[in-house]
């Protein structure tokens, strides 16, 4: 279920605060990752494949050497959904890591 004008307003700029930005033209979430090299980088890719494992929510995400690139959104709901923003918050997690 996409979320709703109210759950936006609390949550979007709590995103926004991490970084995450809007997707311009889309329903989506985007956010660049840099690490030190490749072996820190896919490190970090196993341990969002993990949770997004779990979650049964994939992102789309694109990887070069050190950096990862990830948009989130629900293609079930067309759009943005409590699904992204808990993947969101655990993939913020597992970048600390």
């Amino acid at each position: 279920m996409a979320l709703t004008e109210e759950e936006r307003a609390h949550i979007l700029p709590l995103l926004r605060n991490a970084q995450w930005v809007e997707v311009v033209g889309r329903d989506a979430i985007y956010k660049e990752f840099i690490f030190k090299d490749f072996n820190q980088a896919f490190g970090f890719m196993s341990r969002v494949a993990l949770h997004a494992e779990k979650l049964n929510h994939h992102p789309e995400w694109f990887n070069v050497y050190n950096k990862v690139q990830i948009t989130l959104s629900t293609h079930d709901c067309g759009g943005l959904s409590q699904r992204d923003i808990s993947l969101a918050t655990l993939i913020d997690q597992a970048s600390l890591m």
